[in-house]
């Protein structure tokens, strides 16, 4: 999706929005503004603004599908095609994020246009999601997750159970402040349970490791607990 389309997608879904959820049309809005006087061919340059857009458009897209359908059993009949971590991305953390006040949007806005934001543990999550993958887990990745709820990715295993996950290579003696600042952002955003996870990269086989951890927590930690583990 080009800059142009994106920004004609973004007036599109505005004017739907605004018949059917003003939260939404309010935050597509403030995204619009945001970009609309960045010129066609800068704008493309920027990739990680691209990549949030296009989520952004994506999610949209689907929660204005949801609120289009009439019935309850219509709107759960919708979520069980989903996966579990897919229905807890649609279901509680993006309707949170469009009806509640975010006090971090701006800030990381500002970062991905001014290109200050990079995904260091990009391959390395692709990795782990891949060995999630391959083991029948399912996995959600989210911008707004990542910049605004302290969360890498969310994950279900077995149970269908989602569980929000930081990651972190820092040593547990400089991940206190992190961890800290990471529960607080979830419970700002009510999410029930949580995963802390610091690794060490130079541990042979930690991306199995890694693996490991999250699915079993996705099916065994208990609600209102966040679980700050090190390895």
């Amino acid at each position: 999706m080009q800059s142009q389309e994106i920004k004609e997608r973004l007036t599109s879904l505005i004017e739907e929005a605004s018949a059917v959820d003003p939260n939404l049309e309010k935050r597509l809005e403030e995204i619009y503004h945001w970009i609309k006087n960045v010129k066609l061919g800068s704008l493309t340059a920027k990739r990680f603004v691209i990549l949030f857009l296009q989520q952004m458009i994506s999610d949209s897209q689907i929660w204005l599908d949801i609120q289009a359908l009439t019935s309850q059993e219509e709107q759960q009949a919708y979520y069980g095609e989903m996966t579990a971590t897919e229905k807890y991305w649609y279901g509680e953390l993006f309707s949170k994020w469009l009806s509640e006040n975010d006090p971090k949007f701006y800030i990381w806005k500002r970062k991905l246009m001014a290109e200050e934001f990079s995904q260091q543990d990009a391959t390395l999550i692709d990795s782990i999601t891949s060995t999630i993958k391959f083991r029948g887990g399912t996995i959600v990745q989210r911008y707004v997750a990542d910049l605004s709820m302290a969360t890498d990715i969310i994950v279900s295993s077995r149970q269908e159970k989602a569980l929000c996950i930081q990651l972190t290579s820092l040593s547990n003696e400089f991940s206190i402040g992190k961890s800290d600042n990471w529960e607080t952002t979830l419970r700002f955003w009510e999410i029930e349970r949580g995963l802390f996870l610091s690794y060490n990269p130079g541990t042979s086989n930690f991306v199995n490791q890694i693996a490991n951890i999250i699915l079993y927590n996705s099916d065994n930690l208990k609600a209102s607990v966040y679980l700050k583990f090190h390895f």
